[in-house]
C-alpha cells in the first residue's frame, strides 16, 4: 500500500515550457548584476567558490565565474551551485510578480487529493530546495508548501542513479515499496525501481507508450495508487 508519493517538477507537475521558456531565461538574464551586487551574501558567495572549484577558475573572477554559469544555463547542466544562485534570482521574479509557477490542473487536484487523504508528500527534483519551495510558494494555483513534507534536491544525489533513492528512502522511513515516484524521465524512474520504489511515468505530450516495469498515465488523474 502506498504510504508517500515523491514527485518530479519539470514535465511532471509543470509545463516543461514554463522552466525553459520562463525561469532559464529570466535567470539569464538577472544572474549577472544579482551576482555582482549580492557577492557579499554568504549564500552567493559560498555559491561562487563552488562554481570555481567545480570548473577550476580563480575563486575572485567574477566575471569569468559569470560567463561559467550562463554557459551552465545554455546547456541546461545540473550542477548544485548553479541551483541555488537560480533559485535566488527566480525569487526576485517571484516575489515581483513577475511570472507564477504554472502547475498542471489535474496534478493540483491530485495532490490535494491525497494530502487530504493523510498520504505524506515529496518533492525530488534538480532544482535546489530553495528554488522548490519557491515554486510551490507562488504556483497559479497559490501557496502550495502546506502539502509537502519535505524536499530533495542534486544534493542527495543525481536523479538517475539509484543511490540517490536509496537515501531517499531511508530518509522517509517507509519501506521502498509503499513509496512512489513519478517523473517524466524513464532513467530517473529506472533509478527508483531498482531500490523496489513503485513509479509512474507522465507522458504529457505525444502518444503514450508503455513499460513493462513503469505505469504509465498521461495526467496524474491516471495514476493508480493501489
Amino acid at each position: 500500500m502506498i504510504k508517500a508519493i515523491v514527485t518530479d517538477i519539470e514535465g511532471t507537475t509543470s509545463s516543461i515550457h514554463f522552466v525553459h521558456d520562463v525561469l532559464f531565461p529570466y535567470a539569464a538574464k538577472h544572474l549577472p548584476a544579482f551576482i555582482r551586487g549580492n557577492r557579499s551574501i554568504p549564500a552567493v558567495d559560498n555559491a561562487l567558490q563552488e562554481v570555481a572549484r567545480i570548473s577550476t577558475l580563480a575563486p575572485d573572477d567574477t566575471d569569468a565565474l559569470i560567463t561559467q554559469l550562463l554557459q551552465w544555463i545554455a546547456s541546461d547542466q545540473k550542477v548544485t551551485p548553479l541551483k541555488t544562485l537560480q533559485g535566488l534570482v527566480w525569487e526576485q521574479g517571484y516575489r515581483n510578480g513577475d511570472y507564477k509557477a504554472h502547475i498542471y490542473h489535474d496534478a493540483l487536484a491530485a495532490l490535494q487529493k491525497w494530502h487530504q487523504q493523510g498520504l505524506a508528500l515529496y518533492v525530488y527534483s534538480s532544482g535546489s530546495i530553495y528554488a522548490q519551495k519557491l515554486f510551490f510558494g507562488f504556483s497559479e494555483g497559490g501557496d502550495l508548501t502546506t502539502l509537502f513534507q519535505g524536499y530533495f534536491d542534486t544534493v542527495t544525489g543525481p536523479k538517475r542513479e539509484a543511490d540517490s533513492y536509496q537515501k531517499i528512502q531511508q530518509a522517509l522511513g517507509w519501506p521502498a515499496e509503499e513509496i512512489l515516484f513519478l517523473s517524466d524521465i524513464v532513467e530517473e524512474l529506472d533509478a527508483a525501481a531498482e531500490v523496489g520504489m513503485h513509479t509512474a511515468w507522465l507522458q504529457r505530450e505525444g502518444d503514450m507508450l508503455q513499460h513493462p516495469r513503469h505505469q504509465c498515465a498521461t495526467t496524474f488523474t491516471d495514476i493508480a495508487l493501489d
